[in-house]
């Protein structure tokens, strides 16, 4: 026979729902760093050069 056992505690019962704050539209400079970054990513999928494009098969 066990010395002792232990008892399962269960958490603390959340009483009222979290409060979610309003969503505040986003900033002027959010939306130009987005623009920028957007066109950016573009500028650079283009410049990449497509993997095995220009490439002979070797035989």
């Amino acid at each position: 026979m066990p010395a002792f056992t232990f008892e399962k505690i269960s958490p603390p019962v959340r009483r009222a729902p979290a409060a979610t704050p309003p969503k505040k539209p986003r900033g002027l400079i959010s939306q130009m760093i987005d623009r920028f970054a957007e066109r950016r990513a573009r500028r650079t999928l283009q410049d990449q050069p497509a993997i095995g494009r220009d490439e002979k098969p070797a035989g």
